[in-house]
């Protein structure tokens, strides 16, 4: 089955809208972002979720902060997992308290194997450590939740080597054909789930039932 990640949420009711309709993962913004959301705001998100499932997990994304920031944070807000989506070095990716979602942006055309080098060396270091990576778009300037399309056919090599969750200019139109192509152990969605920049009820539930049609036909 592939498992489901509705990112940027910062709202209490499109919180409880990717629990309802199936998602896996629920992800809030802590990094300096449009999607940023303050520690009282992610603590009452969090008890919707809690409150409506016991599987659903909460992951708080971080951007190049003090591990010792994000390791209180994830203690005061209660998440199940952390995302480093930032420049985090395995060394520092090693002092975090909860399993790990290592964001790893890739440029189109990059060498899949170089990448997968890399990854070993992450597997290795972190091998005491719950962890995934998590592929995204490389844009300059910006840490994600771009909506940029990725490079799939360079996700695809990865995924065969790892599995990985993807994101990147993913939507309710596209994910059938990106998950067919590539595989991948997970999906990640933040601004195709949104219109005008708003998260969007009928969007998320649309995401989510794309994706689980196309397991039903693997």
């Amino acid at each position: 089955m592939t498992r489901i990640k509705i990112c940027g949420i910062t709202e209490k009711s499109h919180a409880l809208a990717a629990v309802e309709s199936g998602s896996d993962f629920v992800g809030l913004v802590f990094a300096p972002s449009r999607r940023q959301v303050s520690i009282s705001r992610a603590q009452e998100i969090v008890s919707v979720i809690k409150e409506h499932s016991n599987t659903v997990e909460v992951v708080g994304v971080f951007v190049n902060m003090p591990a010792s920031i994000v390791n209180r944070t994830a203690v005061t807000c209660d998440l199940d997992c952390i995302q480093l989506s930032g420049d985090e070095s395995w060394a520092y990716c090693g002092e975090i308290n909860r399993p790990l979602i290592k964001a790893v942006r890739l440029a189109q055309g990059q060498d899949p194997e170089a990448i997968c080098g890399a990854l070993v060396s992450g597997d290795r270091l972190l091998s005491g450590q719950r962890h995934l990576y998590l592929l995204d778009s490389l844009v300059k300037d910006s840490y994600g939740g771009t909506g940029i399309t990725s490079d799939w056919k360079l996700f695809r090599e990865i995924a065969k080597q790892f599995p990985v969750i993807i994101a990147g200019g993913l939507t309710p139109e596209n994910a059938a054909r990106a998950i067919e192509m590539i595989s991948p152990w997970g999906v990640d969605v933040s601004s195709g789930v949104e219109s005008a920049g708003i998260k969007d009820v009928a969007r998320i539930k649309a995401f989510v039932d794309v994706v689980r049609r196309v397991d039903g036909r693997e």
